[in-house]
Order: C-alpha cells, then structure tokens, then sequence
C-alpha cells in the first residue's frame, strides 16, 4: 500500500501512449514499458505513474475502451514479474478506467482533473480506500492552452483545489487519502507556472500532500531557450529541490535518477534549517 513520509518521493513517468509530448511511443511495446520500469526501480524510483492517454496541450481523448487495452497489461505484468509491492498510480480522469487499473493491482489514483470529469472516480477512490491525487487544471487537454488567464493564479488555484477536496471528502475519501498537485502547464501561462512555483508553499499549507509535475514541460523550454523536452533534465531537477525546500513530497519526473539527486541533496540542506 502507498505511504508518504516526510522525506520526498519520485514518481516515475510511464506514458503507454503513441503521443504523449515528450516520450510519446516510447513504450507502448509491453517489454519496452517493462524495462523502463525496471530502470526507474534501479534509479530508486519510489512511484511508477502509468497513462495511457496522453493529457499534452491539444491532444484528442482517448476511449475508456484504449486505455485500458494499453495501461492494465502493463500493470498486469509489473506485479507478475517486478514487483508485488511497488506503488503504482493510475494516470486517469475515468472511472472505469481507474476501477480496471486498481483491480490489475494500481495503487493511486492520478486525475489531472481533480475528480471534476468523472465524479464516479472519488466514489472508487472512497468505496477502495485508494489515494486520490486531485489536479488543478483548466478546461480539457484539447482546450487548456486556448487563452488562460487569471487575475491571481496562486489564490484560483487553491480555492480550485478546496473546492475538489470538499468533493473528495463529500464522497467519503479519508483526508489522509488526499494528495493536491497545481496543475503546472495545464491551463497555464508561463508566468502563472513561474508564480506557483514560487508559491508553492501556499499549497503546501493547506495541509496535503502536494505533487508537483513540472517535469519537461514547455514554459522552461521557452526560459532556456530549448526545444527539445528531453533537453530539460537539468531545468527539471532545479524545479524539484526548489519544492523540496518549499516542503512538497512528490515529484512526478522522466528522469528519476537525476531528480532524485536532486530531492537528496536539497531534503539534507532543508533538514539542516
């Protein structure tokens, strides 16, 4: 079962999709995904986040139906043949997709829609005691980029979130089960991203575990001057210890041994406060 203690955790990325924006078709073929896993355990991943519709700025959905022909053999296959404990979160805003996932051996939920698209999902998460993670985000993945805008981007999004938690609590999900992520790229400009980052313990406050998925995205690609996703390992990990020291415990990444680093070094100076 998953548990977070105060020391941070790294979830490891595992799109399943043709075309996600940064590692689309990567693994999709079972045996790639497998290995991949394999390497993210060996790298001291603590969280394997398996999707199998890609949620990239203007992206089409994905019927329940193909999502869970792509995710739940994975999932079948990592608790066959890696591991019967490794925590295992279900990137998804559907119900029945989560409900396959959890019964393949899932272990978390991921819903980047905070529970908003399907509401039946923090009916599972509550009737299977699975921890929910509830995203801020803005219309659909197709719509998200078209325009955002907030007059206050740091108090939206909380009282967003509040408003989710008090769904996930409505639907009988135990506090303790309730982990919050802003939404970093979903729904945002570049200066909204920068000023969560600089707020995140604002989040942090509410008093649930937050999640922060900054991993790759574009607005540090248009800071750095880069156009290539993987070229943003570094721009990445300076994001993860900045959320350590803001006091934020998982890190949903591509590159796990480098964030883990990161999250090391920058945990051992926090603690030395």
């Amino acid at each position: 079962m998953f548990s977070y203690t105060d020391k941070p955790l790294i979830m490891g990325i595992l799109n399943v999709t043709p075309d996600s924006f940064s590692d689309g078709g990567q693994f999709s073929d079972l045996n790639l995904a497998l290995k991949q896993v394999n390497r993210m355990q060996a790298e001291g991943v603590d969280i394997i986040d398996i999707g199998g519709e890609s949620t990239r700025p203007g992206s089409d959905p994905v019927s329940v139906v193909e999502q869970i022909k792509r995710v739940v053999p994975v999932i079948t296959a990592i608790r066959q043949q890696i591991s019967s404990t490794l925590a295992i979160s279900i990137d998804t805003t559907s119900s029945i997709v989560a409900k396959a996932a959890i019964e393949a051996g899932a272990t978390i939920i991921n819903d980047v829609s905070g529970g908003t698209a399907d509401a039946a999902i923090l009916t599972l998460a509550a009737m299977t005691s699975t921890p929910i993670i509830l995203m801020h985000s803005v219309g659909t993945p197709k719509t998200m980029q078209d325009h955002p805008y907030y007059d206050d981007v740091i108090a939206e999004v909380i009282a967003a979130l509040k408003q989710c938690v008090a769904a996930a609590l409505g639907a009988g999900i135990k506090k303790e089960n309730i982990l919050l992520d802003p939404g970093i790229g979903f729904g945002k400009r570049k200066q909204d991203n920068l000023d969560l980052l600089a707020h995140l313990d604002a989040l942090v406050e509410l008093g649930f575990p937050v999640l922060l998925g900054a991993s790759r995205k574009r607005f540090m690609g248009a800071l750095c001057d880069v156009n290539e996703p993987s070229a943003l390992v570094t721009a990445t990990a300076v994001t993860t210890a900045l959320g350590v020291m803001a006091g934020v415990r998982i890190f949903r990444v591509h590159d796990v041994k480098e964030n883990k680093q990161a999250a090391d070094v920058a945990y051992a100076v926090r603690q030395s406060r």
